[in-house]
């Protein structure tokens, strides 16, 4: 495979006539675009930026629905500046902190969205860049319109200090990452971090320009953008952009596209497994060759379903933000892939440390996950104390509990974070707490996860009212999602006189749900 480190050079490996990107089931059908055509359109969008004043460093917002268009401005935005992708779903409140804390130069939009991202940009005095798509054009065309649209604003317009095509150090690309703080985290990754990350997934995978991609994942995801798209793309391959994830039409995109895999959470797996046996046809024409599950363990049942379903191969991964995703990966045959296993080192170096030292723990023993690689980042944005605890000799700590075996297969045992893993959307338990805490009724709040049948986890929280005041579960649920992104709202609120805390008497998230009789 190419050894490239930066956007620019993983565009060049595909052949100039080689599809790059599909847009499924769009009406009126688009034909897909090609390599040649997405090397150009990046070169257009690096200089679009230039021209409104954006260079390699400057941190671009995006807030796009999934599909195509999203795909390609991630890839050419990415090519000359930083990419920072922001769920489309969330609330005023979100978007405004998130555009503050990115510093974000620009906030590109689709032209006619109204998002409260572009109100909350205009009042930051963020730069819009109106994303305008090409309907008439191959999938995922487009062309942006900013200040600097026309000769006359051009004429007038800054030029970006650092113009041209990005490089190996160069930032490409900050996410945020929840954690047990109520601030979530800045993830930096680089040019050369995500081009690595997309090579160990296309190594682990043996992607070659024959292969075709159905993205069924949010592109605000690191899943979605460097296992589905970037992959494919640093493989010479196509990658097909679905409109967000539908079961019922994953089939009808099945049939369009001919995939030769997919990957997704385990809960999409679960969705569309319900959905298999009325359609047998597709099934009988799949051209799957492997399918692959990440960001949530994959019960070991819908491994064996799944497999028996489509008649080929399930490998289940194992990634996190500040990896640039892939940390591990299970093989594919003839290698052994194990059900309830994340597989082997599929890129970083991978070893289990004491949670209380430095020391690296023996085969078979319990401890922290730890990596270091080329696609793990170098630090959290602005946040010693962060990265004071998150590295120890030149490793990263993931926060995670397992064990390696001597065959060098890893397995997960908990999770030492206290956040919660809503089938693969990750929520800090104290964002939540500070919202209801704004609530008059609300004296005390503490919330955890609770078990569920097919997310895995849920949101539920635990609330103590005010003396003398009262509140229902659907008023207090109402409170929250005007505030935070639907999948953050607790499903479920319980009323206490008081909320049972630990030994030094503080309030603990860790076995609540079972104490509250939710296990």
């Amino acid at each position: 495979m190419n050894n490239f480190t930066c956007i620019a050079d993983l565009l060049a490996v595909g052949a100039d006539d080689a599809i790059a990107i599909g847009a499924p089931g769009r009406t009126p059908a688009q034909s897909p675009m090609t390599f040649a055509v997405l090397r150009s359109l990046a070169g257009e969008v690096v200089d679009s930026l230039n021209k409104n004043g954006i260079g390699r460093g400057d941190r671009v917002a995006i807030v796009l629905p999934n599909g195509p268009e999203m795909a390609v401005a991630f890839m050419t935005v990415a090519a000359g500046a930083v990419t920072a992708p922001l769920n489309p779903a969330y609330r005023e409140d979100e978007f405004d902190f998130y555009l503050d804390d990115l510093k974000a130069r620009a906030l590109i939009v689709q032209q006619g969205d109204d998002t409260p991202a572009r109100t909350v940009a205009l009042r930051r005095g963020v730069a819009v860049l109106e994303l305008i798509p090409d309907p008439d054009g191959p999938a995922g065309g487009f062309t942006l319109q900013g200040p600097a649209a026309d000769a006359s604003d051009a004429a007038n317009a800054t030029p970006a200090i650092n113009g041209g095509m990005a490089t190996t150090e160069d930032p490409a690309l900050i996410l945020h990452t929840s954690g047990t703080t109520s601030r979530p985290k800045m993830v930096p990754l680089s040019q050369g971090n995500i081009c690595a990350s997309a090579r160990h997934i296309g190594a682990s995978l043996e992607l070659s320009p024959d292969d075709r991609c159905l993205n069924i994942m949010p592109l605000f995801h690191i899943h979605g953008l460097i296992a589905a798209v970037l992959s494919s793309l640093a493989a010479g391959a196509a990658v097909h952009c679905a409109p967000g994830f539908n079961a019922l039409r994953y089939f009808q995109w099945m049939d369009d596209v001919a995939p030769t895999w997919y990957t997704a959470v385990p809960t999409m797996h679960q969705a569309i497994l319900s959905r298999a046996k009325r359609n047998a046809d597709s099934l009988a024409k799949s051209q799957l060759r492997l399918i692959r599950s990440s960001s949530s363990s994959l019960p070991p049942q819908v491994m064996a379903a799944l497999e028996e379903t489509f008649a080929c191969p399930v490998i289940e991964s194992y990634g996190m933000t500040e990896a640039a995703h892939q940390m591990a990966s299970n093989p594919l045959p003839p290698a052994e892939r194990r059900p309830g296993c994340v597989g082997l080192a599929a890129g970083p170096e991978i070893g289990i440390m004491s949670e209380e030292s430095s020391e690296m723990l023996a085969v078979g023993d319990v401890g922290e996950i730890v990596i270091r690689g080329p696609n793990v980042t170098d630090g959290y944005i602005e946040n010693p104390s962060a990265n004071a605890t998150a590295f120890t000799d030149g490793w990263f700590r993931t926060g995670d509990q397992g064990t390696l075996d001597a065959g060098g297969y890893l397995t997960l045992t908990g999770r030492l974070k206290e956040i919660i893993n809503r089938g693969g959307e990750k929520i800090s338990p104290r964002e939540v707490d500070e919202i209801l805490l704004d609530h008059p009724a609300v004296a005390q709040v503490v919330t955890f996860a609770m078990p569920h049948d097919k997310l895995g986890e849920d949101v539920a929280a635990a609330v103590v009212l005010a003396e003398g005041m009262e509140a229902t579960e659907r008023e207090l649920r109402d409170f929250v999602s005007q505030r935070l992104a639907d999948f953050k709202v607790p499903r479920k609120l319980l009323f206490l006189d008081e909320i049972p805390k630990g030994a030094t008497g503080k309030l603990q998230r860790i076995g609540l749900a079972e104490k509250l009789g939710l296990g």
